[in-house]
């Protein structure tokens, strides 16, 4: 075939291929690059993250596994600072999508953490009284004193374990993020 009965068979102009569009209500899951808490972030304080798996359009790779993103402490509250106990909420604001950094607007991921004053007390006082009983059955009353001791301990390290506590994600952490509106891979 010649090259004038090969151009004749090419459209005119090539078409652009579409750009990839991700909608609204995609979930982008990522991991933290970085420790964020309660009691040691600050509200406005930007975190960074990883996409942790990828985002596919249309059979086609929107956003790849590994890319960058970063984000914003919207809200921290260490315990103590309101009623009832801590509170972080965080916001993914960009992502490296195809091969330029997007900006994109996320639900927010909230964690609080409810204080239990009175529940531990209740705790750290029901294990003794429980370890006092298991105590006496098991070996009168020198095991009674033995087994209150260990109640008792028991009952502080549980309230340690349930009480009051800050929030903190470790780095490498998910989250998952919804996308609030759609984004143009470029």
């Amino acid at each position: 075939m010649s090259n004038s009965a090969m151009s004749r068979m090419k459209p005119a102009k090539p078409e652009a291929p579409k750009p990839l569009v991700i909608p609204a209500g995609t979930v982008l899951t990522v991991r933290l690059g970085q420790v964020v808490g309660s009691k040691i972030s600050t509200a406005g304080q930007t975190f960074t993250a990883t996409v942790a798996s990828p985002v596919m359009v249309d059979g086609r790779t929107a956003i790849a596994a590994g890319a960058s993103a970063s984000g914003t402490v919207v809200d921290a509250k260490p315990l103590g600072r309101f009623k009832g106990g801590a509170s972080l909420q965080l916001r993914l604001t960009s992502v490296t999508a195809g091969s330029a950094e997007q900006a994109i607007s996320t639900s927010s991921v909230v964690r609080t953490e409810a204080g239990k004053g009175k529940r531990t007390a209740v705790l750290a006082g029901g294990g003794a009284a429980l370890g006092a009983l298991i105590g006496g059955l098991a070996g009168g009353g020198k095991g009674a004193g033995i087994g209150a001791l260990a109640g008792g301990g028991a009952g502080a390290g549980g309230a340690a374990f349930t009480g009051n506590k800050d929030i903190v994600l470790p780095a490498e952490s998910a989250l998952s993020f919804k996308l609030e509106q759609p984004v143009e891979v470029k």
